[in-house]
């Protein structure tokens, strides 16, 4: 049998969650088989983990803690794991995305980040100028990895506006377009989520000028995220919330009904296939 890689935990905060991992593993007396049994995940993702090569989402390192009667260590290293790729400026809001029980989405331009395809993202993504194909791989998994709040015991509810020219913006080319409307519509048929087209002939003057995302806990809206050239800022002023928060209801308001949004995507996706 091959030995165990050595991790160093100085190394990144990557390193630091496998080592951890694997420390506290043994010393509960669990091969990786038997931790992956307890968690529910395979035996190669443990191993992957604790050799730093795969990145912990929170519902593994939440289960991890479970299993190994821990009182959330490794989901609180994993938050750290998780954020070392991911740019400065954005990680104050995941941080806030995750403990949300409730968002509030607007975009006039893109697919939200939570709903895209990785083909949809990788091309949004490289078309920033001097990005490398490692920045990129990493920016990519990211954006995958926000889609872990759709998971676990406390999913957060998400309501999605989207602009009807979104739906046929070429980003990608026919297929990529046809299989991010087919994935839009999936997700959109979570029940936890809510997707809403904003049609061409809506007058929502106030929306056009960037998306921008609400977040709640426990229906008391808190913070947002504003996207902007060249970063975009997280915002937790009150008052500037709750500007944001009368553009989304009158954004809201001149948007379909669930049902025959569904029905423009896949109308929309039809031409694209």
């Amino acid at each position: 049998m091959p030995q165990p890689v050595t991790l160093h935990p100085d190394t990144s905060p990557l390193a630091l969650f496998g080592y951890e991992l694997r420390r506290y593993r043994e010393a509960a007396q669990l091969t990786q088989k038997q931790l992956a049994k307890k968690i529910l995940f395979s035996t190669s993702m443990v191993g992957m983990v604790e050799r730093a090569v795969r990145r912990p989402e929170r519902v593994f390192a939440e289960r991890c803690d479970q299993a190994l009667g821990l009182d959330g260590v490794l989901t609180r290293l994993s938050a750290i794991a998780r954020r070392e790729t991911d740019a400065e400026h954005f990680r104050p809001w995941l941080d806030i995305e995750q403990e949300a029980t409730t968002l509030r989405i607007w975009d006039p331009l893109l697919i939200p980040g939570l709903f895209q395809t990785q083909t949809y993202a990788r091309r949004i993504i490289v078309g920033e100028p001097g990005i490398t194909t490692e920045q990129a791989d990493q920016q990519v998994a990211g954006r995958m990895r926000r889609l872990s709040i759709l998971s676990g015991e406390n999913p957060a509810t998400v309501f999605a506006l989207i602009d009807e020219g979104v739906l046929r913006r070429p980003i990608g080319g026919p297929a990529v377009m046809g299989e991010q409307l087919a994935y839009l519509l999936e997700i959109g048929s979570h029940p936890m989520v809510t997707v809403q087209i904003v049609p061409y002939s809506a007058e929502s003057t106030c929306g056009l000028l960037s998306a921008f995302v609400l977040a709640e806990q426990h229906n008391s809206p808190h913070a947002a995220y504003v996207d902007c050239s060249p970063r975009g800022r997280t915002i937790e002023d009150r008052e500037t919330v709750s500007q944001l928060i009368k553009r989304y209801d009158a954004i809201r308001a001149e948007a379909y009904p669930q049902h025959l949004s569904v029905k423009v995507i896949e109308e929309v996706m039809k031409q694209w296939i």
